[in-house]
């Protein structure tokens, strides 16, 4: 119980009944705005030093065929320590809509919680859930919400995929990337963020095509993310002795699903074994 609920007996407060917005995040800015992830930690005008605070790296998204992927390796990097191995950088937003995440993680995963809670809010408010380029502009509006933060060093670059219900069949597996500043933009097919996106970016380019399988899709993906680790020093490959693999998820009209780490493993050894014969991985596809 906080100090708040002393001072109200109890009960709730004026402002729980007081009309307003169907935002909770619009609702905490009016109200408690210390709770708002976007609270800088660190005094005005003062910029985080290099590594002062864990990142998360590289994530992606593709569509395939029966909607749309979206993955992530398990590292965060503090400068050139690794401070954790094992980070989930994917989670779902609701059924239909997953976010995936690089920058400083303390701040992106408080971001991911509240997020999922604007989306819950809303719904109950409206009696509708937000159109999937609605809950992409909520997120573009967060974002530029933490600008302060970003400009001291401590910016949060999330990914955003999602099955659009509305959208011709073919379509409906959608992708939207966004800038610090809360510029959205909608990507076509596939997407990468973080440090390893340029080479993760690059053998999607390569090995992607339309109407791609879940399995096609995932392997795609899962050589993505080989090909940024072999690169890129803060994104972390598939760990065989620890048994940790990249985490993988789909949503499809059946909602979001992350891939059983039985299967992730199974298609990530698959890989490995095909690297040893060719170590760059697998040429375009005519």
């Amino acid at each position: 119980m906080t100090a708040h609920d002393h001072d109200t007996g109890g009960r709730l407060g004026e402002e729980f009944f007081t009309p307003g917005s169907s935002s909770f995040a619009g609702f905490l800015a009016a109200h408690r705005p210390e709770l708002l992830p976007t609270r800088s930690p660190l005094p005005a005008g003062t910029v985080a030093p290099p590594g002062a605070f864990p990142h998360g790296t590289t994530v992606l998204a593709l569509s395939f065929r029966d909607g749309v992927l979206i993955a992530g390796d398990r590292r965060a990097t503090m400068g050139n320590l690794i401070a954790q191995r094992d980070l989930e950088k994917v989670h779902p937003a609701d059924d239909l809509t997953a976010v995936a995440f690089a920058g400083t993680v303390g701040l992106a995963l408080d971001m991911v919680k509240l997020y999922q809670v604007e989306l819950t809010h809303f719904e109950k408010v409206e009696g509708i859930p937000l159109t999937l380029d609605g809950k992409a502009r909520r997120l573009a509006t967060m974002i530029r919400e933490n600008l302060g933060q970003a400009m001291q060093g401590l910016a949060v670059v999330p990914l955003l995929a999602g099955y659009d219900t509305k959208a011709p069949e073919g379509e409906r597996g959608r992708i939207f990337s966004f800038d610090v500043v809360g510029g959205l933009y909608e990507k076509r097919a596939f997407h990468a963020e973080g440090s390893g996106s340029p080479y993760a970016g690059g053998a999607l380019k390569k090995l992607y095509r339309p109407g791609l399988s879940r399995r096609e899709a995932a392997l795609a993906a899962l050589q993505a993310l080989y090909d940024a680790a072999d690169d890129d020093s803060a994104t972390g490959g598939p760990d065989l002795n620890r048994r940790i693999f990249p985490q993988v998820s789909v949503i499809t009209e059946d909602g979001f699903e992350r891939l059983p780490e039985p299967e992730t493993e199974d298609l990530t050894r698959e890989m490995i074994d095909q690297r040893r014969t060719r170590p760059d991985g697998p040429g375009a596809t005519s």
